[in-house]
């Protein structure tokens, strides 16, 4: 099976717990999305409060994925830039898929879908995103067809004496 996506579903309560539970396990699952675990919904809920604050305004916008069993297994959000010199690309943040889904392709699925969204976005030529180095996440990134164009050592601190390098990927559109 695939995943369904759909870019700017309408925000339920049920998409707004499916994404704050996919949030949650993907944290504690060790996954590199703003958290160190442990976390629990409510650890994560101000931090999804901001993004639909984002979407309420028309500066972030959602690109969710549903399971074959209409959960959500998978999200990425796209936010728009303000500044006008820099309204050709938009940043890729918060890029999750359930544990419970990963190896079967659906990162993947999930990018060339998030690719296929920022397309739609009048005007916009590429795709920014960064990412936690120590992970691998470099390679998964460029096996999409993202280039690393920059590299701070160290800029984050997961854990005293645990630095990792935020890394900075882009993929033109064209």
């Amino acid at each position: 099976m695939s995943l369904t996506f759909a870019f700017d579903p309408p925000v339920t309560p049920d998409l707004r717990d499916g994404v704050l539970d996919l949030w949650t396990d993907v944290s504690n699952a060790g996954g590199s999305v703003g958290f160190v675990p442990p976390v629990t919904r409510e650890d994560i809920r101000p931090e999804l409060v901001k993004h639909m604050v984002g979407m309420a305004e028309g500066r972030i916008r959602l690109l969710v994925g549903h399971d074959e069993e209409g959960r959500v297994a998978a999200t990425a959000f796209l936010a728009l830039n303000t500044h006008r010199l820099m309204a050709h690309w938009l940043w890729l943040y918060t890029v999750m898929v359930h544990p419970r889904h990963q190896g079967r392709g659906y990162g993947r699925d999930l990018m060339a879908a998030a690719a296929d969204a920022a397309r739609t976005v009048g005007g916009v030529e590429a795709i920014r995103l960064t990412c936690r180095g120590g992970l691998g996440l470099e390679r998964f990134y460029e096996s999409c067809g993202y280039k690393e164009v920059g590299r701070v050592p160290g800029a984050i601190r997961v854990a005293p004496g645990d630095d990792r390098d935020d890394v900075f990927m882009l993929l033109p559109l064209a």
